[in-house]
Parts: structure tokens; sequence; C-alpha cells
């Protein structure tokens, strides 16, 4: 049995022992156990500080600000959030690890947490009580909050990532669909140019956005690193996808390779291009607008996951959220349970549903929550976590990794080769060149 299932295993045990103890005639389920096993009563006079990244849908912001109150009035924990571009975030947190000054929990992007573990409380007595009490963490929640044996991290969740799409242009290009398979996908993004309403991908320094780049990569069976950490990007599989790339490029629209995270969302919803990869912000902003323009625009959206590639196994990155607390916090426990309240389901669920889904879940029982179905246009981001691919793939996630992704290696590297600006050999030999410096042997 590992440490982990073993100390999971002993807090369940502990907690139906003391269920027994104290006579109360029933048996507590695993989940009343963890929260019996539980305990993080705030420190006298704790004040808060979080730093998070600015909304992309005004129920995520709205909610958020409705739970954070909650907790405040409930346990006398003032909390000032402040909220930055996802840009900003990442540099502020590793400046706040580097001097030991900064807000007490961040809410950063990726692999914050492995560049600077050592900073980051140790959250792993929570992230067990949340685990066993919620169907279980995925692996890439895993992945990402635990260093070594240990969390680091609690998974606020992930922006799900999808292909947006009209489903009238699609059908007026001669599909019924998005189609699962790469040859098929680039012939119906070669008929929506051919009829006016074409495709658009990011291809600049975005967040978000840019993550498809990794789909592109993966589906053509290359990769960044193997097994080893060995930096093997500059391979026949890299050349193949960005063959690919070139033709997919030709179909989009003007502007993509400056393209940030909010350009294809406007872009979208002036009409100007009629298949994009994206969270569900373009739904839900064409769904909450009063505009009637805006609301026809939303009748006619739907969302599809990406094609399959060669290896037949569904690859997709999704940027996902850590939440860290750095140790130099005067009130570490009243931090950690804030993070526990905001991640109970009676937070957690309404919290989801105010941003139809915006954040996709770290925690298996949270994929039966209603409004995943309720709305069939919402179900194609649910298991953004459960399916995803980590960012580290196929070697460990670290500095390396996350320096890698911030460095933008991979959608810089398909920019260059599908505009044309460097051949496909020699788009992944700059490649390997830029993420060796970071992979070093």
């Amino acid at each position: 049995m590992s440490d982990f299932k073993r100390r999971d295993f002993l807090k369940t045990a502990a907690g139906v022992a003391a269920g027994t103890a104290l006579g109360t005639g029933s048996i507590i389920l695993p989940g009343e156990a963890a929260a019996q096993a539980y305990k993080a009563a705030p420190e006298k006079g704790a004040k808060l500080r979080v730093l998070r990244w600015k909304r992309f849908v005004q129920g995520d912001e709205d909610v958020w600000a409705a739970n954070t109150k909650k907790f405040t009035e409930m346990t006398g924990v003032e909390v000032r959030v402040d909220a930055e571009g996802w840009e900003d975030v990442r540099p502020k947190a590793a400046v706040a690890a580097n001097i030991g000054s900064g807000p007490d929990i961040i809410i950063g992007t990726m692999e914050d947490a492995h560049q600077y573990p050592e900073k980051l409380v140790d959250v792993s007595d929570l992230a067990n009580y949340l685990g066993n009490k919620y169907g279980g963490w995925y692996d890439s929640a895993k992945a990402y909050g635990m260093h070594g044996k240990n969390w680091v991290a609690i998974l606020m969740g992930a922006a799900g990532n999808a292909l947006v799409y009209r489903d009238s242009h699609v059908k007026a290009a001669g599909f019924e669909t998005v189609p699962k398979d790469m040859a098929g996908f680039l012939k119906l993004c070669q008929a929506l140019k051919a009829k006016g309403t074409p495709a658009g991908f990011a291809l600049g320094n975005a967040t978000g956005d840019s993550s498809w780049t990794f789909w592109l990569l993966w589906a053509h069976g290359g990769k960044l690193v193997n097994e080893k950490n060995e930096v093997v990007i500059n391979s026949p599989e890299t050349i193949a996808a960005l063959e690919y790339s070139k033709q997919l490029y030709e179909t989009f629209i003007p502007g993509t390779l400056s393209w940030l995270d909010p350009n294809n969302n406007k872009a979208f919803l002036d009409g100007q291009l009629s298949l994009t990869a994206n969270g569900i912000s373009i739904y839900y902003a064409a769904k909450t607008s009063p505009d009637p323009k805006l609301q026809e625009i939303a009748k006619d959206i739907q969302h599809a996951q990406f094609p399959i590639g060669v290896t037949g196994k569904q690859r997709e990155l999704v940027l996902v959220f850590p939440m860290m607390i750095f140790k130099y916090s005067k009130y570490p426990k009243a931090a950690k349970e804030y993070l526990r309240f905001m991640m109970e389901k009676e937070q957690y669920v309404p919290w989801q549903e105010a941003s139809i889904g915006y954040v996709c879940h770290p925690l298996a029982a949270y994929e039966k929550s209603a409004f995943w179905t309720a709305d069939p246009k919402v179900t194609p981001y649910r298991d953004g976590m459960k399916i995803m691919t980590p960012n580290g793939y196929a070697g460990d996630l670290g500095y390396a990794s996350a320096a890698c992704i911030a460095d933008f290696i991979i959608p810089n590297m398909v920019a260059e080769a599908a505009s044309g600006s460097k051949t496909p050999k020699e788009a992944a030999e700059r490649a390997q060149k830029r993420a060796e410096r970071y992979y070093k042997v």
C-alpha cells in the first residue's frame, strides 16, 4: 500500500472508530470520517490576502466574492481578494516566493507550485480530506498539486478547453458536426474558409488559448520531452504536426499570430469567425447578453472536443489553477480553512454553476452536478481535468516544464512553421535548443 493511500486509510479508519466510540449508532461513511478527522481553526485575529486571476465570466467573480463574504461572516476572518491578468499572476507569485512576502494565498496557473515547493505550506491533510469526501482527485490534480508525496497546492480546477463553433456554418460547409479525425478536421476548416466563415486559433503568447498547439503536437505523436526528461521535440512526429499546421493556418482569419486570450472571443462574437478553441466564456457572453444578435449567436453555438490523433488517445492541455499558501503567511490555518470552505459543495457547486462550468472541477464527485447536463452545450467542458494530459508530458512536472510553458516554446514553434517564417525543420530545431536551456543534462 502506498504512503498516500495508507494515510487516507488511517484517516478513514480513525473517523469510523471515533464514530463508534461516541455511540452514534450509525456507521460514518468515508467522506464523513474525513470531515471529522480534519481540523483547521483560524488563528485569532487572522486576516488574509488572496491574489487570483481576473475573471473571464461575471458569474465567477460574483459568486466567488459572495462565498468569500460568507466565509468572513462565519469565521470573522477578513479576506481581501485582488485580481490580475493571467500573465501577471505568475511573475508576482515567483517574486513573492523569492522575497518571502506577499499575499497569503495565490491562485496561479499550471505548475507554478512546482517552481518553489519548498516555499509553500504542506496542505496534504486538507487535500486528503477533500479527496476522501468528494470522490477522489483526478490524476491531473495530483500531478499539479503534489510534489513528491506531499500536497503543496489545492487545485481550484481548470479553464476547460474545447472547440467552439457555429453549428449553422458547419452544416453549410457540408458537415453535420466537427469531424473526430485530423484529416476530416482540416477539410472542415478548408470548407469553412471557402464559404467565407473561417476558423481562427490563437498563435500569439496567449496563456490559455495557445494550448491548442499542444494538442496539435501530441495528436501527431510529438512531445517536448520523453519519459527521461530528455528533449525530443525535434522529431519526425513534430515535423508532421508542423506540416499540418501550415495547411490549417491557411484557413485562419488574418491576425491570429498576434492573438492573446481575449482576441478570439471578440472575433467570434463579432461574427468574424465560425470555429475556434476556447473556454466556455464565448458561449457565456453570448447567452447572458441582452443584445438580440448575441442571443442568436448563442443559439447557434456548439462545442466539441478536439479530434483524436495518431495515438488513438485523447490528449488535450487545459489551464489548471493551483491555489498555493505561502510559508511566510502569518495565518496558514486560516488560509487552509478558506480553501476548504471554497472547495466544499455548498460553495463550489453554485460557483461553478454561476459561470456555467468555466472552471471544470478536479474532484470526481462534482461530475454529477446537474448543470453539466441541464444544458448539453456545457457538457463537453465537464471532463477537462479528467481527460487532460499534464504539460510536462511525457516527463515530469517541475522547474523545466514550467519554464518552457512560460516561455511559449511550443506555441512559438507552431506559429513560426504555420506562418512560414521558418520551415518546420527550422522551427523544430529552434524549439529543441530553447527547451534544452531549461532541461539541462
